[in-house]
């Protein structure tokens, strides 16, 4: 993990990997052949658009108390083999390309909290990571009911 030498260094490097989320969501609904596929990444998009927006109202100041909720990990995309993004790719792929994807960034909101000195920040910090834990989950859950249980 890279050093962060001030918050607001720590913050800027967040709202850059949200929005790299957010680019990433929104090609790979573009790759999607059908249109309730399209719509589940464009939600994801929206979604980590929003967490870049709670980190910019933390870079100007506001530090919302935001509740500390663990999630349940179901840790099915933790036992799949790695997905390559490919224009081809299937539903199960891109499910499986997601669920990989959050795991980073819940490890990356975990490590970037246990840096930061600002207790409130930290809490924020963690609270995204839990944020992108549920996006995990509701991949998991997808993947569960849409291709375990057709197999």
């Amino acid at each position: 993990m890279k050093n962060f030498e001030t918050i607001e260094e720590l913050i800027n490097f967040a709202i850059g990997e949200e929005e790299a989320a957010a680019a990433f969501y929104k090609a790979l609904a573009a790759k999607m052949d059908r249109r309730w596929m399209q719509e589940i990444f464009e939600q994801f998009s929206r979604e980590e658009e929003e967490h870049k927006t709670k980190l910019l109202r933390i870079k100007s100041g506001e530090l919302p108390s935001p509740p500390l909720q663990k999630v349940i990990d179901l840790k099915i995309g933790d036992y799949l083999v790695d997905v390559k993004l490919s224009a081809e790719m299937d539903y199960q792929e891109a499910l499986i390309v997601a669920m990989k994807k959050e795991k980073e960034a819940f490890r990356m909101y975990s490590d970037l909290a246990s840096v930061s000195d600002d207790e409130r920040v930290r809490d924020l910090l963690l609270s995204l990571a839990q944020e992108e834990a549920k996006h995990k989950l509701r991949f998991e859950i997808e993947y569960d009911e849409i291709i375990l249980k057709e197999n």
